[in-house]
């Protein structure tokens, strides 16, 4: 049997139809920049997430880039953020010449740890940027309480994340600017790169619609230093047609989640993803932290069944950030957790047949003999 890890060739077979038709009509209208179908999307995303306001944007990273200049982040200033994660969190921090400030992870969630962001804070601190890792919102009460104690712009990566809950809001309607991406292996994925940035304030997005367009209040007249930031109408009709159908490929990522728990709940040699009573993950990963990971991926590829690691070294030990000072030790959790994680294919349409052949093949793994020295250093609390 084998595996297709995102299963992006069978989405498009599925609503195929739709989504020939609505590039077929953008292609008709040749309306390639900023058609009708952005604005009709930008509604829809409103719709879902009950944030006031939706931009969309060219990719997940500009969204970051898009909320911090909206923001007025300068160089010199310092913004509170995770280790483990994808680089263009902090990368986009760094872009702006801003100093990305690492916190360390919350050893059950692996997202930041609240408890840690306050001894961060200095006079140069002007946001906290959680990250919604693997699809599961941070604690946003707890971010939200500090934020509000400093004075602290809170701005959410949630590029893995579009349509999950904390406390029954998504997490496109928190902090306050939230953003996402619509790559294609995201949960709501476009045929490209996509993005989109959400808020409830006005002039914050009347701002980052202006900054998009390279700091446009009209044509050829420029109100701020912007960028060229736009999504393209024929990603946007694609995405007009999927997120018709977002809901129920939410669901059945939380169906296939939790087939995928059951089957593995008691594997000792497994720690399996933690999604705290406050929230709902969408699941763009799942992923579990095992012993010996190299061996384990190599016996599972020989059964055609494919893993990857998100992501396997923090950001405070890449090269590009070694100028910030930081050492090996400095956040443990993100040091240990990085060793041991791993993902398992995932997407709404794995079959019930596929989920038992994975974790059978997973289950067997538990005879890999530990390379000398090589011991899963953490257990839960």
């Amino acid at each position: 049997m084998k595996i297709d890890f995102a299963n992006l060739q069978y989405q498009y077979q599925l609503y195929k139809t739709e989504i020939d038709e609505a590039i077929s009509a953008v292609l008709n209208k040749s309306n390639y920049i900023m058609g009708e179908e952005v604005a009709t999307l930008e509604n829809s995303l409103q719709e879902f997430t009950k944030a006031k306001y939706a931009i969309t944007c060219s990719n997940g990273t500009d969204a970051l880039l898009l909320a911090m200049m909206a923001l007025d982040i300068k160089p010199g200033d310092e913004i509170i953020t995770t280790p483990f994660t994808f680089i263009a969190t902090a990368e986009t921090i760094a872009f702006l010449g801003a100093t990305p400030v690492f916190v360390d992870i919350d050893e059950k969630t692996y997202n930041i740890d609240p408890s840690l962001i306050e001894e961060k804070i200095t006079d140069k601190t002007k946001a906290i940027m959680p990250v919604s890792l693997y699809g599961q919102p941070s604690d946003m009460d707890a971010i939200a309480s500090i934020a509000d104690k400093h004075n602290l712009k809170v701005i959410i990566d949630g590029a893995q994340s579009f349509g999950s809950t904390f406390n029954g809001l998504t997490d496109s309607n928190l902090g306050d600017i939230s953003t996402t991406s619509f790559f294609p292996a995201k949960p709501l994925g476009c045929f490209g790169d996509g993005g989109a940035v959400f808020t409830n304030n006005e002039e914050l997005a009347l701002k980052m619609k202006s900054l998009r367009v390279h700091g446009q209040s009209k044509r050829y007249h420029h109100k701020y230093i912007g960028m060229g930031g736009r999504l393209d109408t024929l990603q946007a009709a694609v995405l007009n047609v999927k997120i018709k159908h977002y809901p129920k490929d939410l669901s059945l990522r939380q169906e296939v989640a939790s087939k995928y728990t059951k089957a593995l709940e008691n594997k000792t040699n497994l720690i399996l993803p933690f999604v705290a009573p406050s929230a709902t993950s969408a699941w763009a990963q799942y992923s579990v932290r095992v012993k010996n990971r190299d061996e384990v991926q190599a016996k599972l590829k020989e059964q055609e069944i494919p893993t990857a690691v998100h992501y396997p070294m923090p950001l405070h030990l890449q090269e590009c950030f070694e100028y910030l000072g930081y050492k090996k030790g400095d956040f443990p959790v993100s040091e240990i957790v990085s060793g041991e994680i791993m993902s398992l294919p995932m997407n709404p349409y794995i079959t019930n047949e596929e989920i038992d052949y994975i974790s059978k093949n997973v289950i067997s793994t538990d005879n890999i003999k530990l390379k000398k020295g090589k011991r899963c250093q953490m257990k839960i609390k």
